[in-house]
């Protein structure tokens, strides 16, 4: 089993090594330069040593709601947000509904029987979310792009909605019999009814294979609509783009930003942000205010405690001194209203 896992690890962290051109023919490459990733080899190496990660006596109490599909079908509730767990929202705007990285899977695995594992209940199901118009996909990691996911919202009594993909990612999705799909480059633009939306660059990489690293694209997601600009930022190690994402697109209303997903640091850095990196992603951005996502949804990842992400991001905003609404974090199934408001 902990080979089976250590693959799955293989396949969504990756070794080191250098980088090819950007938007070259040997693949895609980060837009500033950064050290390579360390040794995956050494970090499974140090987890089995230490005996990590560790799960608390009675297994994880984590915040979690069950979803009110009802509630969430409600013109009153629009426009809101609702965290299904892990980098995957739902967002109702301007008419809308958008879901960013669905992963309704027991495991984020390329296999049903091994690999991280959900460790709180499934809040709402596919088969009771409303009509969804756009998927927004930020790259082809098991835990951001899970195939039984898009294959069922593909499948949908609703009709498919529209995929949009990084650049590279739409060939994979047409071999799943999913046509209805359109791939992006950084800063390119498109528009979803009154929703204009824009695909923007973020520190990470890509691969769902043995051979296929960086192959396609990853990044982050602004749509704006109804008043309202949000951004989601996908997966992402902390580096200038969001200042220039700030510059170009800012300000925002909302973002949703990684908190987890983050230790043991030597290892983790290159691809994710920590908590107070985050706080940093938020200022560069210049949002209003800001989601934490990214946490406390599945097992084995990486090394922090599960539910440390948030505890941290309160001693942060103590720190910062930052109000609650300025950075928060939702209950997995919570939904929240999305309100242009300012904050003092």
């Amino acid at each position: 089993m902990r080979i089976l896992i250590w693959l799955f690890l293989a396949t969504w962290l990756g070794t080191a090594g250098a980088q090819p051109a950007p938007h070259g023919p040997d693949g895609f490459r980060n837009n500033y330069p950064h050290p390579d990733k360390g040794s995956l080899w050494a970090w499974q190496w140090e987890r089995l040593r230490n005996g990590l990660p560790k799960e608390p006596e009675g297994g994880w109490k984590l915040p979690f709601v069950m979803t009110d599909p009802v509630a969430l079908g409600a013109a009153e509730n629009n426009p809101s947000v609702t965290w299904i767990g892990h980098a995957t929202m739902l967002v109702r705007l301007a008419g809308k509904n958008v879901l960013f990285d669905p992963t309704f899977s027991p495991r984020a695995s390329p296999v049903g029987f091994a690999g991280p594992k959900r460790v709180v209940p499934l809040p709402i199901d596919i088969a009771d979310l409303p009509r969804i118009d756009v998927v927004m996909i930020s790259h082809n990691h098991y835990d951001h792009l899970d195939a039984n996911s898009v294959q069922r919202l593909a499948a949908s009594t609703h009709g498919s909605p529209r995929f949009l993909v990084p650049k590279g990612l739409a060939a994979w999705f047409k071999e799943q019999g999913i046509t209805h799909v359109d791939e992006y480059d950084w800063w390119q633009e498109t528009r979803e009814g009154p929703l204009r939306i824009t695909f923007v660059p973020v520190q990470h990489w890509s691969r769902r294979g043995l051979t296929d690293t960086n192959q396609s694209l990853w990044g982050g997601w602004v749509v704006e609509g109804e008043g309202l600009r949000l951004i989601h930022t996908g997966d992402t190690g902390y580096s200038p783009d969001f200042k220039d994402i700030g510059q170009r697109l800012g300000p925002f209303d909302m973002a949703f930003i990684p908190i987890g997903a983050y230790a043991p640091r030597w290892f983790m850095k290159v691809m994710h942000v920590n908590v107070p990196e985050a706080v940093q992603v938020r200022a560069d951005l210049r949002a209003e205010r800001a989601i934490g996502m990214h946490w406390g949804t599945f097992e084995s990842l990486t090394d922090e405690p599960l539910d440390e992400p948030p505890q941290v991001l309160a001693r942060m905003r103590a720190e910062r001194g930052l109000l609650q609404a300025q950075f928060d974090v939702l209950k997995i199934g919570e939904t929240r209203k999305l309100d242009k408001v300012t904050t003092p």
